[in-house]
């Protein structure tokens, strides 16, 4: 996959997280999906699933800024400040793998600080 579709699929991802879309989210997930991050870890598409819905249910709002983004063969890593209900700040970095049909295969979240 080029290096503008991998970085479209990263950046439409996390724009439908943002919105809450679970259903565009859905289409966009490989079968055999794994999600990990500071918390959690689980594999395939049904619980990664259940896992972001139960992050929208936790949350009002979503604000996601990418503030940059990195690439290599398969991957893109995002380095984001998200911001949930308006008052709970995260800095993240999102590494997010595409396999050859364009579905995401995995995502890595490393929560960071916000200072420089």
């Amino acid at each position: 996959m080029n290096e503008i579709l991998k970085k479209e699929v990263c950046l439409s991802y996390l724009k439908k997280y943002a919105e809450k879309d679970l259903n565009n989210i859905e289409k966009m997930f490989s079968e055999d999906i794994v999600l990990r991050d500071w918390k959690i870890r689980v594999e395939g598409i049904k619980d990664a699933l259940a896992e972001t819905r139960k992050n929208f249910e936790n949350a009002d709002t979503i604000e996601i800024e990418v503030l940059s983004t990195y690439e290599n063969k398969n991957t893109v890593a995002a380095e984001l400040k998200i911001i949930v209900d308006s008052t709970e700040i995260l800095y993240v970095v999102d590494v997010i793998t595409i396999n050859s049909e364009g579905k995401i295969s995995s995502i890595r979240a490393y929560l960071g600080r916000g200072d420089s």
